[in-house]
């Protein structure tokens, strides 16, 4: 209805414009042949109607992107549903070709991307056992190295299910030149994770509380804008955070270190909560940015820069 009123008032609009141009022309110049000024009236006239259709076609693109946006957000949400759905299916192969449905979804929609993030993290917090990880935590590969390997096949396929999980989670976030600048939030709260790496990934927010980290935990070059929270966690293996920044913050409170611990280049801001019992060994110095607040008393951690732990710290520790 609304475009038959425009039609009729472009149409309206182009004679008027023809006649008032015709009869313009024609009295400035009484000598010109009529024949051209009603030529030149029909041009300024038709340069409306031209407008109107030029308005019109971009009208019915944009209305054309809208509903094949529209459409494209309903076949993701399906996708994304059926996908989460799948993430519960009895067979391995099934998970992980759902995770990895996941994964492309948060590459072609990147409204996803914190979503499939939550959910990789999720199924990483579901109750887990392998035989490799109890008999050798510090480094799960070598559990069975010159003897018959005694795990069972389910085991051995959910670690394939979870580990596929680790590495999605690893190449989702933004790393290197990728101008992707999100605070993206990882929530590993009583994780049990294998090699884990997060090396040179740029995100947000880390909780890890009560987590296991099994064999070697590689976050070198890693950059946080907010906490990194692994209060109560356990570190079986070397810890590598080389190079590390962490200026939101870190927490090791009631953390256990079983192995050695690198922090060489490795920087802390805002907040340090310290381990009471500090890693054996400790490999380099971490370094404290000015006005970092200490939220217990660091000693036997090896610290430099210019962050500087009070004299006297309340007896009272605010938990992480």
């Amino acid at each position: 209805m609304r475009e038959r009123g425009l039609l009729v008032a472009s149409v309206l609009a182009a004679v008027v414009v023809t006649v008032a141009t015709t009869a313009v022309l024609i009295l400035v110049d009484p000598r010109q042949p009529k024949a051209e000024a009603i030529k030149t009236g029909g041009l300024a006239g038709g340069a409306i109607v031209a407008l109107y259709a030029l308005w019109l076609n971009d009208r019915r693109r944009r209305t054309e992107e809208a509903r094949h946006n529209l459409e494209h957000e309903k076949v993701a949400d399906e996708r994304f549903a059926r996908a989460v759905e799948l993430l519960g299916n009895e067979a391995d192969q099934v998970r992980v070709g759902a995770m990895h449905v996941l994964a492309g979804l948060a590459h072609t929609t990147p409204r996803y991307k914190q979503t499939v993030l939550s959910v990789l993290c999720a199924y990483l917090r579901r109750p887990f056992e392998h035989a490799s990880i109890e008999k050798k935590p510090e480094d799960p590969d070598q559990a069975f190295f010159g003897e018959k390997r005694k795990v069972a096949p389910e085991e051995d396929h959910e670690m394939t299910v979870r580990m596929t999980a680790q590495r999605l989670i690893t190449d989702m976030l933004p790393w290197g030149d990728d101008p992707d600048d999100k605070p993206y939030q990882l929530d590993l709260t009583g994780a049990k994770l294998v090699h884990f790496r997060l090396e040179g990934r740029r995100f947000g927010r880390l909780v890890a509380r009560r987590a296991q980290f099994y064999g070697i935990t590689a976050f070198r070059e890693v950059e946080l804008v907010k906490p990194a929270l692994f209060s109560g966690a356990t570190f079986h293996g070397r810890v590598d955070v080389r190079d590390g920044k962490f200026d939101g913050g870190i927490s090791f409170q009631d953390t256990t270190f079983k192995g050695e611990v690198n922090v060489t280049g490795a920087r802390v801001g805002t907040f340090l909560h310290v381990s009471p019992e500090p890693p054996q060994p400790q490999v380099g110095a971490l370094e404290v940015r000015a006005g970092t607040a200490f939220r217990n008393d660091p000693a036997g951690w090896a610290l430099t820069g210019d962050g500087q732990a009070p004299a006297r710290l309340q007896d009272h520790v605010q938990q992480d």
